[in-house]
């Protein structure tokens, strides 16, 4: 059983261009989705844009992104990033999930997703903006 802590960087419209860009500096595997692959966009012009990216380079460099949707508000002075906490085991993410609830605002309800088992977002009492989930196959 594990459990991850990773960066998950912010964009609007720019995610792929900033992931293939981190991906000429660290190598390692470029993973995308767009809101068209998981049947997701708001608008014609969201369908290419990036719903789920990730660089994952042996070295132990890791960093997911994604395009911010054009019905939520993005700063990227406010908003640039959020955590991205990840596990194997969907009784140990459930329970880190209720944890990082207690006293603050879910945003997306845990649950499965197209891209993972299990996913979700909440804003915890503190402010900070996580994204919990149990890893896709993929991973």
């Amino acid at each position: 059983m594990t459990v991850t802590t990773t960066a998950h960087a912010n964009f609007r419209g720019q995610a792929r261009e900033a992931l293939t860009f981190y991906r000429s500096v660290f190598g390692g595997d470029l993973m995308l989705a767009t809101y068209a692959d998981i049947h997701s966009a708001e608008t014609p012009e969201q369908a290419g844009h990036i719903a789920f990216g990730r660089v994952k380079a042996p070295s132990g460099f890791d960093l997911m992104a994604y395009d911010v949707q054009p019905s939520k508000a993005y700063d990227p002075d406010e908003n640039a990033f959020y955590i991205t906490l990840q596990g194997d085991d969907a009784g140990e993410i459930e329970a880190r999930w209720d944890g990082l609830a207690d006293g603050g605002t879910v945003l997306i309800p845990l649950g499965p997703a197209p891209f993972a088992p299990l996913y979700g977002m909440l804003t915890d009492r503190y402010g900070l903006t996580w994204i919990v989930g149990v890893e896709g196959q993929d991973g």
